[in-house]
């Protein structure tokens, strides 16, 4: 998993599958798609406007809690 945030661009991106594949984006709303790719599995969650969601965002940063990843 990779989660990236662009500041210039103020996009917050968590990537649960890191190759590429052709996916079905999903717009959640106008501000979050999720990226759906084979099988029906979840590739990406995108949000735009991350501060305006998440307004802590830059002043708190990230924090993952409880994660278990399995192949």
């Amino acid at each position: 998993m990779k989660i990236s945030y662009d500041t210039e661009v103020d996009v917050l991106d968590i990537r649960f599958i890191d190759k590429k594949e052709e996916c079905e984006v999903i717009h959640l709303s106008d501000q979050v798609t999720l990226d759906i790719g084979e099988k029906g599995k979840l590739v990406a969650i995108e949000i735009l406007d991350a501060t305006e969601l998440i307004p802590d965002l830059i002043q708190k940063g990230i924090k993952i809690e409880n994660l278990i990843a399995s192949h």
